[in-house]
């Protein structure tokens, strides 16, 4: 498969980002006081930066959340926990009131688990930024993984996609060894020969790319590799109110990136540390609209199979109502 790192993407990159962004709506956020004994003193924002989250990036760069807050005197927090599970520990603990870019997966496992969270929108939809990669020239296709070892985090996106893809060439999850380990660690691992494959998302993919692996697959047609942004259940039924304003700057941020692209690419590029042109490259990649879908709840679904089919869930949740949209 061609390296997806080609310069043809770059020209797609400012359509894409506007038409990914076109139903997104911009929202003014509507300042309703909250009395002093009823308000939190803070508010805890999980943030998010890889593997692309441009609207993550706009909204710290910008201070979005913190001078919405601010008006009532509520002070915001952006914890940098970026695993799933981690999210979800945090969210049972009260720490954190809002995971802003938790994969559906982790959602669903932590609410099986009894974590009391209520998914409120769609943070992102990228199913070509998740891949499989590999080095070796004798791996062409998912059907030459059969007894190699593949390295990559286990019960996500990336592992979903793994399993659907062999499911597809007619190979079952114990045709190959998974080697459980982050993103991170799984390229690396590829890239020493530790491993035959890697599952890989965003800039990983293409740092890879240029050091010589190669894209053997992507979640185009297997997963459409939905991340949810999440709430925590109590927190929404004591402040309905600054849960509609936390909606209400996220689609102000979606607004910002629709009408300045540019802006938000080198704030991208600035806090990754990505060059430029790499950004706009990986940009239209994903879809950034906050709008649950039927066909978001439907992949929701076909998640939570995937995690009672491999052995990862034994009591399942009614997806349906896990989610409250927000008006």
């Amino acid at each position: 498969m061609k390296s997806l790192f080609r310069k043809t993407g770059l020209f797609l990159a400012m359509g894409g980002i506007l038409l990914t962004l076109a139903g997104c709506g911009g929202t003014n956020p509507a300042a309703a006081p909250v009395k002093g004994a009823d308000k939190p003193k803070t508010v805890n924002i999980t943030y998010v930066k890889a593997p692309l989250n441009i609207p993550s990036i706009l909204e710290k760069q910008q201070q979005l959340f913190e001078e919405e807050f601010k008006k009532d005197g509520i002070g915001v927090n952006l914890p940098e926990i970026t695993v799933g599970p981690k999210q979800t520990e945090a969210m049972a603990s009260g720490s954190v009131d809002f995971a802003h870019c938790l994969g559906g997966a982790s959602a669903i496992l932590a609410a099986a688990n009894g974590v009391d969270l209520k998914i409120i929108g769609i943070y992102s939809r990228a199913p070509k930024a998740f891949v499989v990669l590999a080095k070796s020239d004798s791996i062409k296709t998912l059907a030459d993984l059969k007894g190699k070892k593949v390295a990559g985090p286990k019960g996500t996106v990336l592992h979903q996609l793994l399993l659907a893809g062999l499911g597809k060439q007619g190979l079952k999850a114990d045709d190959i060894q998974l080697v459980t380990m982050d993103i991170a660690a799984a390229v690396a691992a590829l890239m020493n020969g530790s491993v035959d494959a890697a599952l890989a998302a965003g800039p990983d993919v293409l740092r890879a790319e240029q050091a010589g692996a190669r894209v053997i697959a992507t979640g185009e047609g297997l997963v459409e590799a939905t991340i949810v942004t999440a709430v925590r259940g109590e927190f929404l039924g004591k402040y309905p109110e600054l849960v509609k304003r936390f909606v209400a700057v996220h689609r102000s941020g979606l607004d910002k990136m629709k009408k300045d692209p540019e802006a938000a690419f080198r704030m991208t590029a600035s806090e990754t540390g990505l060059p430029l042109e790499a950004v706009k490259l990986m940009a239209p990649w994903y879809d950034f609209d906050f709008a649950i879908r039927p066909s978001d709840i439907q992949e929701l679904k076909k998640t939570q199979d995937f995690l009672v089919q491999n052995g990862m869930l034994n009591k399942t949740v009614d997806v349906d109502k896990l989610i409250v949209k927000i008006e």
